[in-house]
């Protein structure tokens, strides 16, 4: 009624109502077509994901494409102390190919809750038996996409990348050794930061770890200070 009664301010109302739309509620299950006059394409891809940053940031990732149409066999549960994932089916039987390289992909993000599920679903995936016969064989599809995640400028999106790295090295162990070289450069930068010295030396030595005496050689090639654990 109110709107009625202002003929200057007709036109002003509804556009606060959408900024407010797109800015509350970044999961709003039924966008409703009064609200959005001009929907974008992204939109009829995927009804269930508003981007509140839509206007100027990128169109969505291939991640949160694939999750928003439920091609992630997982989901988040939030817990009162810690979140956890539920999956939709044993992850002993989703095939690697392709999820474990979309997960890492969706290492890149940094919106939730795509951040937590593809961490959490990487690490579990990983952790399945027969892991490391399925995971091998992705090494060159996997490889450059862990690198995209330690180049990133997002310090969070790092973290996760060094995680991933260093789980995986546990799993496929020197099988890692001939793609290394393509990681060390991004860690070698990064070393020069302080809050991630500690924890990119501590990664090193699990790489060391897992991928044996070679490693060393390969690590030393790029990080030349780096001191091995058997020294």
């Amino acid at each position: 009624r109110n709107v009625l009664k202002m003929s200057s301010g007709i036109q002003i109302k509804p556009k606060t109502a959408v900024q407010k739309s797109k800015t509350s509620s970044p999961l709003s299950c039924s966008p409703e077509p009064a609200i959005k006059p001009q929907p974008k394409p992204s939109d009829k891809l995927n009804p269930k994901t508003i981007d509140p940053f839509g206007a100027y940031s990128r169109p969505p990732s291939a991640f949160a494409a694939i999750y928003a149409k439920g091609g992630i066999p997982c989901r988040l549960v939030h817990g009162s102390v810690k979140h956890k994932l539920q999956w939709e089916c044993l992850p002993e039987t989703v095939p690697f190919d392709p999820l474990l390289v979309t997960l890492a992909e969706g290492l890149r993000e940094t919106k939730h809750p795509y951040t937590f599920v593809s961490k959490e679903g990487f690490k579990e995936l990983l952790m399945v038996e027969g892991a490391t016969e399925k995971a091998i064989p992705l090494l060159p599809r996997l490889v450059p996409v862990l690198k995209a995640a330690l180049a990133h400028s997002d310090d969070e999106v790092f973290g996760r990348g060094l995680d991933a790295l260093v789980q995986l090295s546990a799993v496929v162990g020197p099988s890692l050794n001939d793609h290394l070289k393509h990681l060390l450069t991004n860690l070698s930068r990064r070393l020069m930061d302080k809050k991630f010295r500690e924890k990119i030396t501590v990664a090193l030595q699990k790489l060391e770890q897992y991928g044996g005496k070679a490693t060393v050689a390969i690590i030393k090639s790029k990080i030349p200070t780096y001191c091995s654990i058997s020294s």
